[in-house]
């Protein structure tokens, strides 16, 4: 008896060459499966407030589809090997975070905590802007280490524009009480957003130069190898400017992530848990001291501590929000029928997450982190396959950066941590962290376009190469 084989791919590679799939049909139709979510939700959320329709749905529709597709056609021409899930999921996420700044929009307008117009065409406009720009990085990147040669550079410029706001009045950088902004006119940006990416290529720049330095152990003490003096001078630099931050912008979420980055980064590079035990101590023990000396930050360490203190005042917000998620229950009260308006500042920033909770549930939420966590995953998984340290470092460090972000926001929501005022990634509204996000995963897609392009095929030795290598 003999068997018949199984049918195989419709073209074969070329002898010699490996094979490897672009998925660029399969983004093509996962990007056209989130452009679907976001909509039916924009819909969902404008017939449960108005009973109709939202009648700019066709425009929001050829905006942020036409955008997509652009973004999708350089994808497959520029970075045709990149990773096929990236782009799609944040593009869902994205989607989302406009429906529920729409709904919210009637609430924060009444209050004056909205642009005129409200905030969801302003959101619109970022998000198109955001594609614009992971358009230009993937079409004028051309190999990611290039970066690798500016990383000084980087790290002047980083540091610089995260520096900024605490050097300016605070008429122009303060926003509910921390100093990270940049505000002029009608216009303001918050330029950690984009520090953080340019740090995050200098660490993976530096760890790489001195990664057998690093990784190096002095003594051991109760089971750990504590680093050698001289190699805590870079973790004890960057702690200090974190702590910088924190005392003169009191902005905790920006040191933490600022911090927490390298920190990881650093036991990425070195796998030594030392580092990492270190790091949380040092960060933990400057924290507390700063928040002893810092009103601000104190009021928050206390509204996480006793969240029903004063739910007329200063812990107002977060009772509202833990209220707000005990309302949704499991399946949610349903898009645009919460009571979230209520906590103020709702579609900004960290409490986002509370509509999100209340709406949809805890099934919801958890749909919602579990597409968080898939661009985690595909970017570590990013960083394992590239073949350059750099990009290892890189893509792990920008999977760091991403992952603390949503986990400082979301743990400050849901009362793990405390309220830092971070930006929930493309679902909260704000112009710059919506941009920076893209940057972010433009980057990411560059990385995974050269971890998954196959290597050329070897070139066979002729008798006369074969005579040399002999000899």
């Amino acid at each position: 008896m003999t068997s018949t084989p199984l049918a195989g791919p419709a073209a074969a590679p070329a002898q010699g060459e490996p094979y490897v799939p672009k998925r660029r049909n399969t983004e093509a139709l996962l990007l056209l499966f989130a452009l679907g979510i976001g909509l039916f939700a924009y819909a969902d959320v404008g017939d449960a407030a108005t009973g109709r329709i939202p009648g700019n749905l066709p425009a929001l529709a050829a905006e942020f589809g036409i955008a997509l597709l652009a973004a999708h056609l350089v994808v497959r021409r520029f970075a045709p090997y990149a990773d096929p899930v990236i782009l799609p999921v944040a593009a869902m996420i994205n989607g989302l975070g406009l429906a529920l700044i729409y709904r919210l929009d009637p609430y924060n307008i009444a209050n004056k905590l909205a642009p005129k117009g409200g905030a969801a065409p302003n959101q619109a406009i970022y998000t198109v802007l955001g594609l614009l720009v992971l358009i230009a990085i993937v079409i004028f990147l051309r190999d990611h280490r290039i970066l690798q040669r500016y990383a000084y550079i980087s790290a002047l410029v980083g540091l610089s524009i995260i520096a900024l706001p605490a050097v300016l009045p605070a008429s122009m950088s303060e926003v509910n009480g921390a100093r990270s902004w940049i505000r002029l006119g009608g216009f303001s940006v918050q330029p950690a957003e984009f520090g953080k990416l340019l740090m995050v290529s200098f660490f993976a720049a530096y760890l790489h130069a001195k990664r057998d330095a690093l990784a190096l152990a002095s003594r051991k003490v109760l089971g750990l190898y504590l680093p050698r003096g001289r190699d805590m001078g870079p973790i004890l630099v960057v702690w200090a400017f974190a702590m910088l931050i924190l005392i003169r912008e009191t902005d905790l979420g920006v040191s933490l992530m600022f911090f927490g980055a390298f920190v990881i980064m650093l036991y990425m590079a070195t796998e030594r848990t030392s580092w990492l035990l270190f790091g949380v101590l040092l960060f933990v023990g400057g924290a507390w001291a700063v928040a002893n000396m810092s009103a601000h930050v104190m009021v928050r360490v206390n509204a996480w501590l006793h969240p029903f203190s004063d739910v007329t005042g200063q812990t107002r917000q977060l009772a509202q929000s833990l209220y707000a998620f005990a309302n949704g229950g499991l399946l949610g009260t349903g898009l645009g029928h919460g009571y979230s308006y209520q906590i103020g500042f709702a579609n900004n920033a960290d409490f986002m997450l509370a509509t999100v909770g209340e709406e949809l549930g805890l099934f919801g939420l958890t749909a919602l982190f579990i597409g968080y966590a898939i661009i985690v995953m595909r970017a570590v998984k990013t960083a394992m396959l590239v073949r350059d340290p750099y990009g290892k470092l890189f893509a792990a460090g920008l999977a760091a950066t991403f992952a603390l972000q949503v986990f400082i926001t979301a743990g400050g929501v849901l009362r793990v941590i405390p309220l830092t005022g971070l930006p929930m990634p493309f679902l909260a509204y704000g112009g710059s962290a919506l941009m920076a996000n893209w940057v972010l995963i433009a980057l990411l897609i560059k990385i995974s376009d050269a971890a998954r392009r196959p290597l050329p095929p070897a070139i066979p030795l002729t008798d006369e190469m074969a005579q040399v290598v002999k000899a």
